[in-house]
């Protein structure tokens, strides 16, 4: 169940607000709930992405285990062609 809140704009912003909401068709409620949704989404994704790279960095210190960026281009730049490469393999 949605529960209501309360955010504090200047009258710029809330005008702005409101225009877009009018040609767009929709409540300055809805565009803004909106806004948040997609922000909060792509917040989460990013923080998910810097999680992740902490972690490959942790275990990459631990255990010594990668693949240069000199193989990782090689194999992308293989991509669509007859001669693919394989992805290549973590080595020490």
């Amino acid at each position: 169940m949605a529960k209501p809140t309360s955010i504090k704009l200047d009258d710029d912003l809330k005008g702005r607000v409101q225009n877009l909401a009018d040609a767009r068709r929709r409540s300055a409620h809805w565009l803004m709930r909106e806004a948040i949704e997609q922000y909060v989404e792509r917040e989460e994704r990013r923080e998910m992405f810097r999680q992740d790279t902490l972690k490959a960095w942790e275990d990459y210190q631990a255990t010594g285990v990668h693949t240069t960026a000199d193989e990782v281009e090689q194999w992308l730049g293989s991509w669509g062609k007859d001669d693919e490469v394989s992805a290549p393999t973590c080595h020490k």
